[in-house]
């Protein structure tokens, strides 16, 4: 054991005569462990949410989609199959249809988009689990369909209004006179299930089946607006994208779900990145009390430290003293910061203590990650704290 750990280490855990030095001790510990607590929560706290918001975009958004760089739809054929085949991370595809429309229903009115889907989209998409009221769209059944929570409140529009249909209207394309008695072409349909999701989706879609937008917007029978494509391993997505960007050409548009989601991405990470500055400000400014700590005990110490001197300690070992005292201190109040921050984690995944909403818990997630991220933060800001309350330490001063 060196020397200055010896000594730095006995400052640390004994008491001095002075009271006020041993107050102000305890607070700086105190302020190291509670900002220790606090930046690992906060980190936590966002990587549950980020690990949610992502949970989201797995019902609204597939691994890859693939649009037409021009107009709206596209024909798909088989060769375009088959190199979509050729590619084995691919586990399975679908068409799908969109159009923005026109909804009515009771004298209520809405714009929306249709999605006509095929049967195997809750394969692509994990839609189906997110229902709140009712089911996904009936195979036995013609004319129906799925729309989101937030439709469903703004048109008063339940499920299994057989009396009132849902109707979906879309304008009849063309140039010249058209009837303003009959400017739309229209279908009736049952709704059957409620979806959740994000904002913005759960007020964009109604889902029906394919066949239905098909003869809605009267396409073709190969005529679709996009195919949506589930991979075996999802973090393989941009190298996939990439080569179905290659093997289809500048005709198609092949866009990740991070793509599709580039916006909501980058708040996500921001507000990530800026909570985690806010929480190190904090961290800063409770370590002013680590100084303050370290220059009282500093000056508590003079005649020990001019003792010290005269038996042959350098200024550099002196220094190394108080470094490696406020290293301890900040060092041990990061730990048990990071253990209690672990426990209240653990605590609030197991018993859901605090809730955003009656039925949803706080989301929070355990990563090393984040226990990197403190160790290494608190460390290195516990380091420059006592460097900086070291250098008052001179020959001048401890002969002075």
């Amino acid at each position: 054991m060196s020397f200055p750990y010896y000594i730095a280490k006995r400052y640390l855990f004994s008491k001095t005569s002075n009271n006020a030095i041993n107050i102000i001790t305890i607070i700086a510990s105190f302020g190291v462990i509670v900002g220790a607590l606090a930046l690992f929560i906060i980190l936590s706290g966002f990587s549950g949410l980020k690990t949610f918001s992502y949970s989201l975009l797995d019902v609204s958004d597939p691994d890859i989609k693939i649009t037409s760089v021009k107009g709206k739809s596209f024909l798909i054929d088989d060769t375009i199959q088959n190199k979509i085949n050729s590619n084995l991370e691919i586990s399975e595809y679908t068409k799908v249809i969109e159009e923005r429309v026109f909804l009515e229903y009771n004298e209520k009115t809405e714009i929306a988009y249709i999605k006509g889907v095929e049967e195997n989209y809750t394969n692509i998409s994990n839609i189906d689990s997110s229902l709140s009221v009712g089911s996904w769209l009936y195979k036995e059944f013609e004319n129906t369909a799925v729309i989101g929570r937030g439709i469903s409140n703004k048109l008063s529009l339940g499920i299994l209004n057989y009396g009132a249909p849902l109707k979906i209207m879309v304008p009849k394309p063309g140039k010249g006179f058209i009837n303003p008695r009959n400017p739309f072409y229209k279908i009736e349909t049952q709704i059957v299930g409620v979806y959740m999701g994000t904002e913005d989706f759960e007020n964009k879609f109604v889902f029906t089946s394919i066949d239905q937008a098909r003869a809605l917007l009267k396409f073709k029978e190969n005529q679709i607006s996009a195919i949506e494509i589930k991979l075996n391993d999802s973090n393989t997505a941009a190298n996939v994208a990439e080569s179905l960007s290659d093997a289809l050409g500048d005709a198609f548009k092949v866009q990740t779900k991070a793509q599709l989601n580039e916006v909501f991405y980058k708040v996500i990470n921001t507000e990530n990145f800026v909570s985690y500055l806010i929480f190190t400000l904090i961290v800063i400014i409770a370590l002013f009390n680590v100084i303050g700590a370290i220059i009282m005990m500093i000056i508590d110490k003079k005649q020990n430290l001019k003792t010290l001197f005269s038996l042959g300690a350098t200024i550099k070992e002196i220094k190394k003293i108080f470094i490696l005292q406020g290293f301890l201190l900040t060092f041990f109040g990061m730990c048990i910061g990071l253990f209690l921050g672990i426990i209240l984690v653990f605590v609030q995944k197991k018993f859901e203590l605090f809730m955003i909403v009656p039925n949803l818990a706080y989301p929070v997630e355990f990563r090393f990650l984040n226990l990197l991220i403190v160790f290494c933060t608190i460390t290195v800001l516990g380091y420059i704290a006592a460097k900086i309350a070291s250098s008052r330490i001179s020959k001048e001063f401890i002969e002075k």
